[in-house]
């Protein structure tokens, strides 16, 4: 199983990194008040979380290629059933 620490405020993820050992991140594009692709290049930018694996997901399959390009290592489009997210999750963190 997985240890799971969550937020929906994108300005508390970086809290929520510090606090935890972190092997993926999981954003939506769309965070209370943050735009998910925003966190990614924050997030990849920062030498702390530039090789955590990041998964992004979204309602709208629109987005995907602007994940992708924020940094994202992977794309997930809403609804999903969960045998796919595990399977991402377990190959991102292989």
């Amino acid at each position: 199983g997985y240890e799971v620490a969550s937020t929906q405020n994108g300005a508390a993820v970086p809290s929520v990194l510090k606090k935890n050992t972190t092997d993926l991140i999981l954003l939506d594009i769309w965070m209370s008040g943050h735009d998910g692709r925003d966190i990614c290049r924050e997030l990849k930018r920062n030498s702390t979380t530039k090789n955590i694996p990041v998964l992004m997901i979204s309602a709208s399959r629109d987005v995907r290629q602007s994940a992708l390009d924020s940094g994202a290592d992977d794309f997930l489009e809403k609804p999903f059933e969960i045998n796919t997210i595990i399977d991402k999750v377990a190959r991102l963190i292989g």
